[in-house]
């Protein structure tokens, strides 16, 4: 079953209301508006697109240690998911999904990383619950995010559903400032050039995985023994 399908599925069941989620049609109503207006901005024309250069960073994984992009580009292509963060149950199944396709992006000497707001104990809990075999990097204040044109502040009254919910992002994410990324896939080249690059206002819509292997391959290719 295709990445797509899943999140389909459980879209369907939420916004259903059925259990466990007993979610009332108020709440759905405004994440639909949140989303609408987030795609009506045109905030997804303003991300970084394929053939532009990466932005460089250093991020923490989840135990504290430094990971730099550079260092990770000398070794391979990189390929880069952007996420909301562990109480994102979309987000959760993009990550069991890369954690599969993880073997088809090693087995092209490329690297795989996610980047989310949350707090290293959050990302460590993200770790565990999806049993990744990849880094989850902690952006602060979503900056590298943003570097990639990403991150979008939540409107008002989005801030107040989340209240409502004990949705707590400051909690999360250790940061007051009520801001997300759009989630978004990279793919970079060792030159540091974006090769592929993937990012839906809609956080309910994520590309397959499988997506990105032309890219890698092309990313490889060059580096090839």
């Amino acid at each position: 079953m295709s990445l797509q399908t899943k999140l389909d599925a459980f879209k369907a069941d939420f916004e259903a209301g059925k259990p466990p989620y007993n979610v009332p049609s108020s709440v759905i109503d405004v994440m639909h508006r949140a989303t609408a207006e987030l795609v009506a901005s045109g905030a997804a024309e303003s991300t970084l697109k394929a053939g532009e250069k990466a932005p460089i960073f250093t991020l923490n994984d989840s135990d504290g240690n430094p990971v730099s992009s550079t260092h990770l580009l000398a070794e391979g292509p990189l390929v880069i998911s952007f996420y909301r963060g562990v109480w994102c149950p979309y987000c959760n199944m993009e990550l069991q999904a890369l954690e599969a396709a993880l073997p088809s992006f090693r087995q092209l000497g490329a690297n795989l990383i996610a980047i989310s707001p949350q707090t290293a104990v959050n990302s460590r809990k993200s770790v565990r619950q999806n049993q990744l075999d990849f880094p989850i990097l902690s952006d602060a204040h979503n900056d590298v995010a943003a570097a990639f044109g990403l991150r979008f502040a939540l409107p008002d009254y989005l801030i107040d559903l989340y209240t409502t919910l004990k949705n707590d992002l400051p909690s999360f994410n250790g940061d007051e400032s009520w801001t997300l990324p759009m989630p978004g896939r990279f793919v970079i080249g060792q030159d540091g050039v974006i090769l592929y690059a993937e990012v839906n206002p809609d956080y309910t819509r994520r590309p397959e995985p499988e997506d990105m292997l032309p890219a890698i391959r092309k990313a490889a290719q060059p580096y090839a023994q």
